[in-house]
């Protein structure tokens, strides 16, 4: 281990900087063709801003509620250009980032959003089934791993060991590394999936349904429409005025709008200050072979997370590499979202480093990719919702890295709030309720940073919290991966 560290600079650095600085998932020749951009003036009586998941499952649904609507989804660059095509594709059940994080703050629903959550993904198997969606669904679970006495503990819990409990033998025998102490499998509440060919094969299902789709048109301002000027529908039995949008190359005047923009300009201030864009950053390692495999074992294909406040997730991806990312995670002043954050050189070195000491039989496999991307991060680590505009304009944010399954929720969410009627779902406190706003910067900054710093120093003192993050506890705001 010792040689290792004092040769990662140079050594890691090779494999590291060969790799493309690109998203393994959207690196694919499979990707789908751009629709065209808007050109001039358009009327819908539904716009989606956004064609990542939350975007591509709201146009669907509405579409296939209404065939007779009219549904258009705007996009900036590609389909499932951001957190979509970026993340890890784990599909968890989770509506709440995480069982824990869902009975603290919303612990009179909170086994009715586990109930849902689990709906939600089964309905999500359902469509990859229906629809033949080549994304390499694998419903496999995820086992989250103890790599300290100090996990192993909460982990296991006092009295009986929980459901899917396995120790430090059985673990090893799952997937072999020499820092696992035991691990807990939850074997049905996540699944592994290409989250790029997910999103592709969404959007082709809203294409056959009759959406249009404009790719590479970037909404820039949005507005109530002036009198005259259309945009004016029949929602909910009620008459309302429409919203203009303002895209980089024309306008859209819609009857409602549904906003799906993740860690991007939001379009709405009350949305913008209740998130911050965090970065996380993923490598990507050439296949394995059948020996390398042998070494590791992994017969069952999970996906894997170690139990840290600061944490690694890692997968098998079809053609079995490893994927692995996590561990960082970082701000930049002013809430910036440039492409340039999009690769630091700094964590791709650490994340290599702490592969080869989680897998040292793997010491020397390369990597083929290397990627970062925002995560919409909000104060209570799961999505929230609300309206704007007479009720004419719904959102959904914050989803806080959480969202591959969530967001066919957050779309049902937006739906129903753009309805006007009172359904189970904005009646949950999840949906009625939202995080507290972020402050303004110097003060986000110096938030985010203590805290990051807070959480690296509760994670080298066997998970002890400091004052900061007890008082962040006591305000509701502590963070709960």
């Amino acid at each position: 281990m010792r040689a290792l560290r004092r040769r990662s600079t140079r050594d890691l650095d090779g494999a590291i900087l060969s790799a493309a600085p690109t998203s393994f998932w959207l690196d694919d020749p499979a990707a789908p063709r751009p629709e065209l951009p808007l050109q001039g003036t358009t009327r819908a009586d539904l716009a989606v801003v956004g064609a990542g998941f939350t975007g591509l499952w709201t146009a669907l649904f509405a579409k296939q509620a209404d065939p007779g609507l009219d549904v258009v989804l705007l996009e900036a660059e590609r389909t499932g250009w951001a957190a979509t095509g970026r993340n890890g594709g784990f599909c968890e059940a989770s509506l709440t980032h995480g069982e824990a994080n869902g009975r603290t703050r919303f612990p009179e629903s909170a086994d009715r959003l586990e109930e849902l959550g689990m709906e939600n993904l089964d309905a999500i198997e359902q469509f990859v089934r229906e629809q033949r969606v080549d994304c390499g669904w694998e419903r496999t679970g995820q086992l989250t791993v103890a790599t300290q006495p100090w996990q192993l503990e909460e982990l296991r819990g006092a009295g009986d060991p929980p459901p899917g409990w396995l120790d430090q033998e059985a673990v090893r025998r799952e997937v072999d590394s020499p820092t696992y102490l035991g691990g807990l499998w939850d074997r049905r509440g996540c699944a592994m999936v290409n989250p790029a060919r997910l999103a592709w094969g969404i959007r082709a299902a809203c294409l056959e349904a009759g959406v249009r789709i404009f790719e590479g048109t970037r909404v820039v301002g949005m507005a109530r429409a002036r009198s005259g000027e259309g945009g004016t529908g029949r929602v909910g039995g009620l008459l309302r005025r429409g919203v203009e949008l303002r895209t980089s190359s024309g306008r859209v005047r819609a009857d409602r709008v549904a906003l799906a923009t993740n860690a991007f300009d939001p379009l709405l201030l009350r949305v913008r200050l209740r998130i911050v864009p965090v970065y996380d950053h993923v490598l990507v390692t050439e296949p394995l072979g059948d020996e390398q495999l042998a070494r590791i074992g992994w017969h069952h294909r999970q996906g894997l997370a170690d139990a840290g406040n600061r944490f690694h997730y890692y997968r098998l991806t079809a053609d079995n590499r490893i994927l692995w990312g996590g561990w960082d995670a970082i701000y930049h002043f002013g809430r910036k979202v440039r492409p340039s954050y999009d690769q630091r050189l700094a964590t791709f070195r650490t994340l290599a480093r702490h592969l080869y000491e989680t897998f040292p039989q793997l010491e020397g496999i390369r990597f083929t990719h290397r990627w970062g991307g925002a995560i919409d991060t909000c104060g209570r680590y799961c999505a929230f919702f609300g309206t704007a505009s007479g009720g004419r304009v719904a959102y959904a944010a914050g989803y806080t890295g959480l969202g591959v399954g969530a967001s066919r929720f957050g779309a049902r969410v937006m739906l129903d709030l753009l309805s006007g009627r009172r359904t189970e779902l904005t009646e949950l406190e999840l949906v009625r309720t939202k995080p507290t706003p972020f402050p303004p910067e110097p003060l986000a900054w110096l938030v985010v940073e203590l805290t990051r710093l807070s959480i690296a120093q509760a994670d080298r003192n066997g998970g002890r919290r400091n004052a900061w993050l007890r008082t962040l506890d006591r305000l509701g705001l502590g963070y709960d991966s």
